[in-house]
């Protein structure tokens, strides 16, 4: 684990961002810069993830700064929250760290015409029809399952692939993030060991801080925005968490074996070894990029068949079809990935490799990637907290363009280890203590409902609050829980 920052070395730079200057480490190319106020600065100033974004900020050819998210907490190389953007044409680096073992893991959110009312007597129902019929936990299986041939074809095409096998919408391709498919992806660059672990993994929701999620809208900061996205108060919805399964994993760790001495070969000095990369335009920078975006477009395609299921027990409970209930995507975001996106530095516009490691794309009106729909609005950006408070939709601001590649916050932010939180919650039933808030959970062990439980997370309405003050994103609907099925 990285060695502590010192407390002295953090500086003020606004009310709610930090800088860590160029020259508190050796190998520094740029500050590192993290976004929070005092009361969760309290708690991150003691976090190693810290010196994580200092060691970011030594990869070559990286931009502006090395950023973290104020839902910053310690992870592989990188730390969970961070983003860094590095300029190919200047030796920049991709690095497997800044993407995370998860290959897209993301969050997408379903809106119906439930409302409260008319769903809480039914809630029990709907929840138990969910956990049936949605697998969920550590190496679970589900119904659809891909021979290789059939797997590597939706490796590159993504969810375009499942619309032309009537398992998604035309709407379904439009509402997610890059059309639910990268166009660099590789598929013959993916091992047979990943593809044999994500053939029958597809449609499924996984397990540790995945979750599927029944909410009811409570607050509407914003009701021209929430009116555009189709929400309102009391709506019944659903946010759907998860990734890319046993197939991401094993492209990173493929990656990982395959990075071994690179930097050393390009002459490449890294503080932690875990930062392992190669340059971009580099035989190995070009295969983990491959293989990386066909693992992305399989997340995709992971939750848009967990958005069938999901659709399907709506139906099931409600007697109606998932289209008379109007069960339609307002989007899909991805927070662990690397895309090529255009930004502008020092007045020049450049093409840059952004990693987002658990961070959001927050994209404000205006850009040419949205959807029509959102164009002069800006994107949606969705933030789950935990089983027990809240979870936010925002809209992306042009704060984000100026200050951190137009990216915000992914979460809630881990405050407690999963080893602390199982500690925790010794002698305690959370599914007891959540059906007390009104919040109905079903999990596959206690020990995942231990792990995730609220005391583990910071309180997201803080964290929220400080993406809207910097300027990164706006405020649209808060949602309360009232349903959860976990791995």
């Amino acid at each position: 684990m990285a060695r502590q920052l010192r407390g002295d070395a953090l500086e003020r730079v606004s009310e709610v961002c930090w800088r860590i200057p160029s020259d508190y480490k050796s190998g520094m190319r740029v500050d590192g810069l993290i976004y929070a106020d005092d009361r969760l600065m309290a708690d991150i100033r003691d976090d190693p993830a810290v010196d994580q974004v200092a060691n970011v900020a030594c990869l070559p050819g990286i931009q502006r700064a090395s950023l973290a998210m104020p839902d910053i907490h310690w992870g592989y190389g990188f730390c969970i929250g961070g983003v860094c953007a590095t300029d190919p044409e200047e030796g920049g680096v991709i690095s497997p760290g800044g993407v995370g073992y998860d290959i897209n893991c993301g969050v997408r959110m379903l809106r119906s015409n439930l409302v409260w009312t008319e769903v809480q007597p039914h809630v029990s129902r709907l929840v138990d029809t969910l956990y049936r019929d949605v697998p969920a936990g550590v190496g679970r299986t589900g119904k659809y399952h891909f021979n290789p041939t059939e797997l590597r074809q939706l490796l590159g095409a993504g969810v375009a692939w499942l619309r032309d096998r009537e398992l998604a919408t035309d709407a379904d391709l439009e509402y997610a993030e890059a059309g639910g498919c990268l166009s660099g992806a590789r598929p013959e660059w993916v091992s047979e060991r990943a593809v044999e672990r994500g053939a029958r993994q597809c449609g499924t929701l996984g397990s540790g801080n995945h979750f599927l999620e029944v909410q009811v809208v409570d607050q509407v900061c914003d009701p021209v925005a929430a009116e555009i996205m189709g929400l309102r108060k009391d709506m019944i919805c659903v946010m759907i968490h998860s990734g890319s399964r046993g197939l991401g994993y094993q492209v990173c760790d493929d990656a990982l074996k395959d990075l071994r001495g690179v930097p050393d070969s390009y002459g490449i000095a890294l503080p932690d070894r875990q930062l392992a990369c190669a340059p971009v335009h580099s035989p190995p920078g070009r295969r983990y990029l491959g293989a990386m975006c066909a693992a992305a477009n399989y997340a995709w395609c992971n939750r848009q068949l967990l958005t069938c299921q999901v659709r399907d027990s709506f139906a099931t409970v409600f007697g109606r079809s998932w289209e008379q209930l109007g069960m339609s995507l307002v989007y899909d975001v991805a927070h662990n990935i690397a895309k090529l996106e255009e930004h502008r530095v020092d007045d020049r516009v450049r093409q840059l490799w952004v990693h987002r490691k658990g961070a959001t794309r927050a994209y404000p009106a205006h850009h040419p990637e949205l959807p029509a729909a959102y164009r002069e609005l800006g994107q949606p950006v969705l933030i789950p907290g935990d089983m027990g408070r809240a979870s936010w939709v925002l809209v992306g601001q042009s704060g984000s363009m100026e200050q951190t590649f137009g990216t915000c916050c992914h979460g809630a932010g881990r405050r407690l280890s999963r080893r602390a939180a199982v500690k925790h919650a010794q002698g305690r039933r959370i599914d007891r203590e959540l059906a007390d808030q009104g919040v109905i959970a079903r999990a596959r062990s206690w020990r995942g409902l231990a792990e995730e439980q609220p005391a583990a997370y910071k309180d997201v309405d803080r964290v929220v609050d400080v993406v809207q003050r910097a300027n990164l994103a706006r405020k649209v609907a808060r949602m309360r829980p009232v349903g959860v099925v976990k791995g």
